[in-house]
């Protein structure tokens, strides 16, 4: 099992950026496709951003399509999410997801067949 642990959040104006990073530990991260989700107030929890195990195959929810990256330092053990042209509608929890299945199959998973979640940190966009 990995454990993760998000970091990076925090309050940012509109047209800002944030990073986001999330560590895991355990020395099977390299063999996890990794996620990012979102959770508004009132919402369910969304896809953001999957990647696969060696980076070579993305995958981006149409919202966040061309203002979010994904990327992954498996040495690191860590994967980032950054976010650039922030909108007040992006904030959320935010929340690193790790699963042994594809990455593009991630969006359309049932939350519950994800494999292990962080506990996610807090993205403030100002307007």
């Amino acid at each position: 099992q990995v454990q993760l642990v998000e970091s990076g959040g925090g309050l940012v104006q509109a047209g800002g950026s944030l990073r986001l990073s999330c560590a895991a530990s355990g020395r099977v991260f390299r063999y996890y496709a990794m996620g990012w989700f979102r959770q508004a107030p009132g919402k369910e929890r969304e896809f953001v951003a999957a990647i696969n195990w060696n980076g070579g195959s993305t995958a981006y929810a149409d919202s966040v399509k061309g203002r979010f990256t994904i990327s992954r330092d498996n040495a690191k053990n860590t994967v980032y999410l950054q976010m650039n042209t922030l909108k007040p509608e992006d904030t959320a929890v935010y929340y690193c997801a790790a699963n042994s299945g594809p990455a593009q199959a991630m969006g359309d998973m049932p939350r519950s067949g994800i494999d292990a979640w962080g506990q996610g940190t807090q993205v403030t966009v100002s307007s």
